[in-house]
């Protein structure tokens, strides 16, 4: 076989490849444009409920569940374009190592989610405001500020108590206006 027969075979063999590869790149576009509008409209309509659901003060937990939603719909948008374009095996792989790695961020984020989800229930809880008096382990003062991970306590002194919602949330006590526990609210 001559150098110039083997440049030949090679050229056709990458333009046949390329020819090949062109329906699969043109279904990857449009379900990249379809996938586009469909997590668009899966976000709004998901902020607007999240938004009803936890008004003003309260955005950062719509803004929290709208982030989430987005990212696992980009993801899983990512790993069905792999599988369209001919990269199944990669986008197999990708999922399985995503997962081991999402497991042990969960673990090393273990009290930060803690904190999150009980300040998403302390946000929520009625009975729990800015303005109200509450004792949470061993601090007592004025609710000033609820946040996702952290609540606030302004004390008698004038200092500022910031205390983890994880130990607000799991046992805490409303003072009455009369500055005598009511019940516990947890």
């Amino acid at each position: 076989m001559s150098a110039a027969q083997i440049i030949t075979d090679t050229i056709n063999e990458f333009v046949a490849s390329i020819l090949g590869a062109i329906p699969k790149l043109l279904s990857g576009l449009l379900f990249l444009l379809l996938a586009y509008v469909v997590i668009k409209l899966v976000t709004r309509v998901l902020r607007a409920t999240l938004v009803r659901a936890y008004p003003g003060d309260q955005s950062l937990v719509a803004d929290l569940g709208v982030l989430v939603a987005t990212v696992f719909l980009w993801f899983g948008a990512g790993l069905t374009l792999l599988g369209i374009v001919g990269l199944g095996g990669l986008a197999a792989s990708l999922g399985t190592a995503v997962g081991f790695v999402a497991l042990g961020i969960s673990y090393a984020l273990s009290e930060m989610i803690e904190d999150t989800v009980a300040g998403v229930y302390l946000l929520k809880d009625p009975d729990f405001n800015p303005g109200d008096t509450v004792t949470a382990g061993s601090t007592t003062g004025v609710v000033t500020a609820i946040g996702l991970r952290k609540s606030r306590f302004e004390l008698d002194s004038g200092d500022t108590a910031v205390v983890a919602n994880r130990d607000v949330e799991s046992k805490w006590i409303k003072k009455a206006d009369g500055d005598e526990p009511s019940a516990n609210a947890s």
